[in-house]
């Protein structure tokens, strides 16, 4: 028997596993995503991915604002869902809701838990340079991602994996995983495995200050960081005056101080090895090669560029 869902996501991450549960023979009830967001002084209201998608397959959507208030549990309580899934919905559902009669809540969590609970599992594993992370699949409990996990799945973590490919892949494979989670609670199968607690780590918010480079760092540090956060928020460090974004760099094994001009490949030293920087974004210009951005600017090689 299929079973009835509600959806809770907003990015575009959530959008091929809710693709994949709306193609199975399970039903979407309803879509519940983050309310829209005004954009250019007011002027342009701006959805969700998840609610544009819900929109041209046509489910309903709800952005409650409160969900702690009575209203928001017995409209949920009419609707008599089997399974609530979860994915990165940006709210924190209450513990009246998650004891709605009848109904699991799943969450999908991006890392192997019960490593990198939190906000931003995807960055923070490109950033400790771990070689693999994966997906959990767990019930719902009051502490934040703390819940017993019904199943995992591994995917390896590359020299190039950045924040974007990853989190494509890991959307990918959720959407596999969440059917046979479904199909098991469709069963009256599902066994839940406690986690080891005492093992926990935790994923925090990516700060807007962390996008700065730093060049007194190891050179695969500092490639990790920016892969971690391409293409969004990106990394950044000032050149001439001007704030150059890096896109793509790979470490060579050159010695130079750190923030130091080596070449005129725009190599810069590091703490340990430099970084060769081989695509770039300077303010208000569009993305281009290093090749292209040497064409037009000096680069002074010995020149240090400080960390203001």
């Amino acid at each position: 028997m299929a079973l009835n869902i509600i959806f809770m996501g907003t990015p575009e991450f959530a959008v091929p596993i809710l693709k994949s549960i709306h193609e199975s023979q399970h039903k979407v009830l309803e879509v519940y995503t983050q309310s829209p967001k005004k954009k250019d002084r007011g002027q342009k209201i701006n959805l969700s991915p998840i609610h544009k998608y819900s929109n041209k397959i046509n489910i309903k959507v709800s952005h409650p604002e409160n969900l702690n208030s009575e209203d928001a549990f017995k409209y949920l309580e009419k609707l008599k869902p089997d399974v609530v899934v979860v994915v990165a919905y940006g709210k924190i559902l209450p513990s009246k809701i998650l004891h709605l009669p009848g109904a699991i809540f799943l969450n999908i969590h991006a890392s192997l838990l019960p490593k990198l609970r939190g906000a931003a599992p995807i960055q923070r594993s490109i950033m400790n340079m771990d070689k693999e992370t994966g997906i959990s699949i767990m019930k719902i409990v009051e502490k934040l991602d703390a819940g017993p996990v019904m199943k995992y799945a591994k995917i390896d973590i590359n020299n190039d994996s950045t924040f974007e490919s990853l989190s494509r892949d890991m959307s990918y494979l959720s959407s596999k995983l969440i059917l046979e989670s479904l199909d098991i609670v469709e069963k009256k199968e599902e066994k839940f495995l406690e986690q080891d607690h005492s093992r926990a780590t935790y994923a925090k918010k990516i700060e807007k200050i962390e996008s700065k480079i730093i060049w007194n760092d190891q050179a695969k540090k500092i490639i990790a960081k920016i892969n971690a956060l391409h293409p969004s928020p990106g990394t950044w460090f000032e050149f001439n005056g001007s704030r150059i974004k890096i896109l793509k760099a790979t470490e060579v094994r050159k010695k130079g101080k750190p923030g130091e001009i080596i070449d005129k490949n725009f190599t810069i030293g590091c703490k340990e090895n430099s970084i060769q920087i081989l695509e770039l974004k300077k303010e208000g210009k569009n993305n281009m090669k290093t090749s292209e951005f040497i064409k037009g600017n000096n680069l002074e090689i010995g020149k240090i560029l400080y960390e203001k």
